[in-house]
């Protein structure tokens, strides 16, 4: 019989570097390119309390203070990695999941990403799973491609892998969060509503209409190759160039898409054009931008030039405020004073904002 004991753990979002948009299998969530992402610092992270019991008549999800239909669309798909992790424990209890983001959720900063692996993390957690990272990476790949990249710390590369079972698709840590710790990801936040289209939808969109899209998986596993080698030997101007090309490639394909996909705006579009003057200016690469789905950007720099960066982000109308990052370590437990869930009435706690 498993122990009724409340597991909470913290994890982080990521930024892709080189992109993943497009799956080879959507059941499997199989890529059609390798793609490499920083892990980024507990500035962007989610906290999740997962409890499994006897008690439990149902499963439960909680997130951001509110109940969620977890027999709806995308969600339904996705919290079906709870019955795998179940099964490979061979635990029927049901569960009750109690999770904040301290960012905003579905607007284009991988809410998902973190939100997932960390769902993933806490649960193998209170089912005793023994999992190793590889194969944590995984089982959160099947509920959110992109999440399976936070599994790790610092620089991540989700391997795009040959077999059709997809057991060779894994993520893994190729650099540690210490490997270069000057590099810091500014965020603009332009935009903190949900996006008109997801991210599973856009991506089938773009691999049946996009003419342009035929290219990219050969263009982007190029990239994830160079970039892998830049950040080895701690070239900027190198990772600057090849994450901006990637990003621009990525939403290239997007707007080739029929009807077209434009996750940017026009305060995007700014920051882009802030970025590229940043660089000219300087004779060298200060500053990179990459975008995921969604308007808000991320500009990449080192410690050196935080400050002209963000003070040159900071006068663009549209930019609403500015979030700081480091790479981060991956998810962790947490103690039982961090917990979401009161035990006793099998209830997310009442918040200090609560009446």
């Amino acid at each position: 019989m498993l122990e009724e004991r409340v597991f909470t753990a913290v994890g982080t979002s990521n930024i892709a570097l080189i992109k993943y948009w497009g799956k080879r299998n959507e059941q499997l969530i199989l890529p059609t390119n390798s793609s490499i992402s920083l892990t980024l610092d507990e500035n962007l992270s989610s906290r999740t309390s997962v409890i499994f019991s006897e008690r439990l008549d149902r499963d439960s999800f909680y997130l951001n203070g509110k109940v969620q239909d977890i027999n709806d669309g995308e969600l339904k798909e996705k919290f079906q990695i709870i019955n795998r992790l179940r099964t490979m424990a061979g635990v029927r209890d049901n569960i009750l999941v109690v999770s904040e983001n301290n960012f905003p959720t579905a607007a284009g900063l991988a809410s998902s990403a973190a939100g997932m692996s960390t769902l993933v993390f806490a649960a193998s957690n209170a089912l005793g799973l023994n999992l190793t990272q590889r194969d944590l990476s995984i089982v959160v790949r099947m509920g959110s491609g992109s999440a399976c990249r936070s599994i790790a710390g610092g620089f991540v590369r989700w391997n795009r892998g040959e077999l059709d079972d997809g057991s060779d698709s894994y993520a893994e840590q190729i650099f540690n969060e210490s490997h270069w710790p000057e590099v810091t990801d500014v965020i603009a936040v332009v935009s903190e509503g949900k996006k008109r289209i997801s991210s599973r939808s856009g991506m089938r969109q773009t691999m049946q209409t996009s003419a342009l899209y035929q290219s990219r998986p050969q263009f982007a596993e190029r990239m994830a190759r160079e970039l892998a080698e830049a950040i080895g030997r701690r070239d900027f101007n190198a990772l600057a160039e090849i994450a901006i090309r990637d990003s621009n490639n990525m939403h290239a394909t997007m707007l080739d898409t029929y009807p077209p996909i434009s996750y940017l705006n026009d305060t995007s579009r700014e920051i882009m054009n802030a970025v590229h003057e940043i660089n000219e200016s300087a004779g060298e690469a200060l500053a990179a931008y990459t975008f995921d789905a969604g308007p808000n950007a991320h500009v990449i720099t080192t410690d050196r030039h935080i400050a002209s960066v963000r003070e040159r982000l900071s006068e663009i109308d549209g930019v609403s405020r500015l979030i700081e990052s480091k790479a981060g370590r991956g998810p962790r437990i947490l103690g039982e004073s961090e917990s979401l869930i009161d035990v006793g009435s099998m209830l997310p706690k009442r918040s200090s904002g609560d009446e």
